[in-house]
């Protein structure tokens, strides 16, 4: 089976630093690393709502790298540290981005992030087709 990693320009250092593809395809679909709400500078801003429509903007510049958009994905799971303080944030933000038919989505609270003071992390799958 071919694999292509999926690397935007802006995320560079994922690939080089980390040795992870931000995006990979496998078969029909793309995998993404999961995203957390670092700003393009590295920094992460105090504001739930900042951080989650930070983290589904990387996931945007994945997919818009494969040629696919938001409606190509099928299943998302979010990881969370203080999951019920910004699950309605979350939900509003994420309704900003996801369209229908909604991809599947799992919610997963969690005790942290290797960067202190992120509070989610979305790992996102697109389909090709």
């Amino acid at each position: 089976m071919t694999r292509q990693a999926i690397v935007p320009k802006e995320l560079q250092s994922y690939y080089s630093d980390w040795k992870m593809a931000p995006g990979l395809i496998s078969g029909q679909h793309v995998f993404l690393t999961g995203f957390t709400g670092t700003d393009p500078g590295g920094n992460l801003p105090e504001d739930p709502e900042a951080q989650i429509r930070n983290a589904f903007e990387k996931i945007g510049l994945v997919l818009r790298e494969a040629n696919l958009d938001y409606g190509s994905l099928v299943e998302m799971t979010s990881y969370h540290v203080g999951l019920r303080a910004h699950l309605e944030v979350f939900k509003a933000v994420r309704a900003d981005y996801v369209v229908e038919p909604y991809p599947a989505w799992t919610a997963i609270e969690v005790a942290g992030f290797v960067q202190e003071g992120a509070i989610v992390e979305i790992r996102p799958i697109a389909a090709l087709d």
